[in-house]
């Protein structure tokens, strides 16, 4: 090979590489904007998920809910359950989140596949830190959050026209129902 096409391969890989990295810092859908200040230590503890756009991650699940947790190593670590309609199961999945950049600003990203990470933001959320609406990284992932199995028809509404400004299609929310007593898992949260 000579030298010229040996640098035209490098100047390829090199690109790809470029477009690589660009894409696994897409962490947010373009609209989106997460919410700052975020205090990630109001945010910890157990959410109910209200709504979500169905993916094959949480398929056939209803009554699911997240708990998040401070890890030893300033990560979060994340705690997915739900009970799978189809098997007659509880399902669960371990992961851990860390934050994009700044602390203050609740962009982060999620992985529960080893180094694949996926964006997490937190676009809307009530001055109590008891209802929320976060973003996956492009507009595929929306899931509406609550303390409780609930959440009121004014914050519902207004979470909606949120998701609707960013571009979400809300008339593809599944709604998730809540009509199973969880068995609480064992959580402890350290490295």
């Amino acid at each position: 090979m000579n030298n010229r096409l040996i640098g035209y391969i490098g100047a390829l890989a090199l690109a790809g590489a470029g477009v690589m990295l660009y894409q696994s810092r897409k962490t947010i859908p373009e609209k989106a904007q997460p919410v700052q200040p975020f205090d990630v230590k109001r945010y910890l503890g157990k959410w109910y998920e209200i709504a979500r756009i169905d993916h094959r991650f949480e398929r056939n699940l209803n009554n699911v809910t997240a708990e998040y947790g401070q890890a030893a190593n300033g990560r979060i670590r994340v705690l997915n359950r739900g009970f799978n309609t189809k098997t007659d199961r509880w399902e669960q999945a371990e992961g851990k989140a860390m934050f994009v950049g700044n602390t203050a600003e609740a962009r982060l990203k999620v992985s529960f596949f080893g180094p694949f990470y996926s964006g997490y933001n937190v676009i809307a959320i009530d001055p109590d830190y008891r209802y929320a609406l976060v973003a996956g990284e492009n507009l595929r992932y929306l899931w509406m959050l609550s303390r409780e199995t609930t959440i009121p028809d004014t914050i519902r509404d207004k979470y909606l026209q949120v998701a609707r400004s960013v571009g979400y299609d809300t008339g593809t929310l599944t709604w998730t129902e809540h009509d199973r007593e969880q068995q609480e898992p064992h959580v402890q949260w350290g490295d």
